[in-house]
């Protein structure tokens, strides 16, 4: 069995080869640093799987010429799937599966901190700090302590961030078409219009469907309670980057935390320090003060490491043994979650 992994960084050999070793020592990889695209596919050409990350291109063209090249199952090391073609899949038979949980507190916490640094100005204290600048004028905040935080999805992450912001002794909203009542022991559920106009903090944990598409726009964002923060640790395409802009010129927004954006593929996990940057949209947000905006890192846990690579390596022992796999999207020919529709939990 020959596996090529791509968009391969330094942590994701040492956990999956960690994983490999105690557990499928017969496996046979190959790592490449790059993600696959339509120029890179062909250096899957030979292998049975193929193991992707978030960024990693999967359309039509690309599933065709991985499916001439030998390959019949495709990994994800991520929750997810909405850069998969699955109905393409689906007709060539390819095996697919994802991680559809690891470690939600990871995520959590990481959002919790973003909105702990962007209200109490952490990161520019910090920067001044280090000039011999002990002025606190300008790094005025707000206690946590009785705010209300609208949480947009409240899967596994959803309830996790509920759970630390209620020990904050902050009031909780949450929307979610397909939740259940576990969340009303932390506070109400509502629409999402009640939970922009009564949040002080609004934080995404919601899939990237159809529907959920610049769930945050120009319209959602006039509903909000001005001088409220928003929180993106989900997918990027949730929010209307341009809208966001627009709405912290006006004063509408308090602030924005952003650890994935809309366009981030051909950026994030890869050091463009030395270049310039030719995305007007991403510059511009990031001239704003009060704007926080992170390189997709907020699974980045060991624990969350150890995880993604447990259950990859599960995914691929039950597709090469032929047994049922609980993760997978795509088997034996039929869609079995189809990423415009379905209420995946994160």
């Amino acid at each position: 069995m020959k596996l090529a992994v791509f968009s391969a960084k330094s942590y994701d050999r040492t956990y999956l080869e960690e994983v490999r070793i105690r557990r499928f020592p017969h496996f046979k990889i190959e790592y490449h640093s790059f993600s696959l695209t339509d120029e890179t596919v062909q250096l899957a050409h030979g292998c049975d799987a193929i193991c992707v990350f978030v960024n990693d291109k999967l359309n039509g063209n690309v599933l065709n010429a991985l499916f001439a090249g030998g390959v019949r199952a495709i990994l994800l090391r991520c929750a997810g799937f909405n850069h998969v073609d699955l109905a393409t899949a689906e007709k060539l038979g390819l095996f697919v599966a994802n991680v559809p949980a690891y470690s939600p507190e990871a995520v959590a916490e990481f959002a919790v901190a973003l909105v702990q640094t962007l209200n109490r100005k952490t990161h520019r204290a910090y920067n001044r700090v280090r000039e011999g600048n002990f002025n606190i004028e300008g790094l005025l905040g707000t206690t946590l302590y009785g705010k209300t935080v609208g949480i947009v999805g409240v899967g596994r992450i959803g309830l996790a961030t509920a759970r630390i912001f209620q020990g904050f002794g902050c009031q909780l909203l949450a929307y979610d078409p397909f939740a259940d009542e576990e969340f009303l022991q932390y506070g109400a559920l509502v629409d999402l219009g009640t939970l922009l106009r009564g949040s002080d903090i609004v934080s995404l944990h919601c899939p990237l469907t159809h529907d959920t598409r610049n769930l945050i726009n120009e319209t959602s964002l006039e509903q909000m309670k001005p001088g409220a923060l928003l929180v993106n640790t989900s997918r990027g395409g949730l929010v209307d980057t341009t809208a966001v802009t627009h709405a912290l010129k006006k004063g509408i927004l308090g602030g924005v935390a952003l650890d994935v954006y809309e366009a981030e593929s051909e950026l994030f996990y890869n050091d463009h320090s030395g270049e310039i940057i030719d995305d007007d949209v991403l510059m511009r947000l990031m001239t704003f003060p009060n704007v926080l905006i992170c390189g997709h890192q907020a699974f980045f846990t060991r624990e969350a490491l150890n995880e993604i690579a447990d259950i990859t390596w599960s995914n691929l022992s039950a597709f090469v043994e032929g047994r049922s796999c609980a993760n997978s999207l795509v088997t034996e020919g039929h869609v079995l979650v189809r990423a415009d529709t379905a209420p995946v939990r994160l």
